[in-house]
């Protein structure tokens, strides 16, 4: 019998490490971190006319984690901060009460639905998207002064 929790599609994901890595020079980069694992990912995002055009994630996490990180370094690209959004409330609420799965692009986390059961690891799954809306609000903030690129 295999695991719910550790499926052998999120062990495949976790393991193509879709879009790992760190971008030359980003637009924004956003740091997750889950104090109660130690899980930490690290996203950095390139945007043209708000949509994601470039996405590189740098996972030192669990499966659950890097599966989930995999997941957008393969399908992010074209969104904006808005759908990223979105997707971070549908996957929250269908791990949280088993609401309607998250859709196109993203049909890939219903790979998550053993998860549902184990609270204390949903955050490990939404930490990666949590990094993307981290990365997006960085590109708006404005340059300490004093300080120079």
């Amino acid at each position: 019998m295999s695991d719910p929790l550790y499926k052998k599609a999120l062990l495949r994901l976790a393991a193509d490490a879709t879009g790992a890595g760190r971008l030359p020079e980003p637009h924004g980069t956003g740091v997750a971190h889950n104090p109660t694992c130690g899980d930490r990912v690290t996203v950095d995002i390139a945007i043209e006319d708000g949509r994601i055009i470039g996405i590189a994630l740098d996972a030192k996490a669990c499966v659950l984690t890097q599966a989930s990180a995999s997941i957008l370094g393969g399908d992010a690209t074209g969104l904006t901060r808005a759908e990223i959004a979105a997707l971070h409330e549908a996957v929250h609420a269908m791990l949280a009460d088993g609401a309607t799965k998250p859709g196109a692009p993203f049909n890939t986390y219903e790979h998550f639905d053993g998860v549902a059961e184990h609270r204390n690891r949903h955050r490990c799954v939404l930490l990666p998207i949590e990094a993307v809306l981290v990365a997006f609000d960085a590109l708006s903030e404005p340059e300490p002064k004093g300080l120079k690129r």
